[in-house]
């Protein structure tokens, strides 16, 4: 990561935690920004300037990082609703339709993001496109013993599909559910996101995708101008 873009995503994250008031239920997201934003939450909350704030983590790492900064958490099942959801993306298009899961997490992401009462997205500028899939493959999550029969459906559809194999380690990436991803490209993008999403999670096998559809409230965007980090909230087309 270039310094310009980190400082880009520290920019962003900082902006976002500004949105977090006392007494709130924050969704803690996933992800590099994310995790910049958790640690500003941390430094807020170990000072006093916020307090009675409790966060529900999407992932295992988030929920590692938070408890480490002394951020109160509970599970998604012990909360009644969630006010405030931040979390980062890999793409977001013009109409505010993300894809996400490039950490593997989407899952538990899109749990918390559906039951927030506000879904901020925060990202650098290097994240906005204007057709998702054309360069970053769209994650969809599988039953190990079905990815193979899923794996050749998708295929059907007209895509280029492959498993997610791990980094460091001997076989494919498992999520924190214990399921595979297949990574996916469809052929010139994604041109109807809402469509795909659905027809996707219809077939059998599949647990979820990294398509986030009519979600977003809020889009920050870390950007440089004339050399400095700044932020900006994105207007939805």
């Amino acid at each position: 990561m270039s310094n310009l873009q980190a400082e880009m995503k520290q920019a962003v994250a900082l902006a976002a935690v500004e949105q977090i008031q006392n007494g709130m239920v924050v969704g803690l997201g996933s992800g590099s920004t994310a995790a910049l934003m958790i640690q500003a939450l941390g430094s807020k909350i170990a000072s006093g300037q916020l307090k009675n704030v409790v966060g529900v983590p999407t992932s295992f790492q988030g929920e590692v990082l938070a408890g480490d900064l002394g951020i109160p958490l509970k599970s998604l099942n012990s909360v009644g609703q969630i006010d405030l959801a931040i979390d980062g993306a890999d793409e977001v298009d013009p109409s505010f339709q993300l894809i996400k899961g490039g950490g593997a997490c989407h899952v538990q992401e899109k749990l918390v993001a559906t039951m927030a009462q506000r879904f901020v997205v925060v990202v650098d500028s290097t994240k906005i496109v204007e057709r998702l899939n054309v360069d970053f493959l769209l994650p969809v999550e599988v039953l190990p013993g079905a990815w193979i029969t899923v794996k050749k459906t998708l295929e059907e559809l007209g895509s280029e599909c492959v498993l997610r194999m791990g980094i460091r380690k001997a076989g494919p990436v498992v999520t924190d559910q214990g399921n595979l991803i297949l990574d996916v490209r469809i052929t010139g993008g994604i041109d109807d996101p809402v469509q795909l999403e659905s027809k996707i999670n219809n077939i059998p096998g599949v647990l979820e995708n990294g398509l986030f559809v009519n979600l977003t409230d809020e889009v920050l965007v870390g950007e440089i101008i004339d050399g400095v980090a700044g932020v900006r909230s994105l207007p939805k087309a």
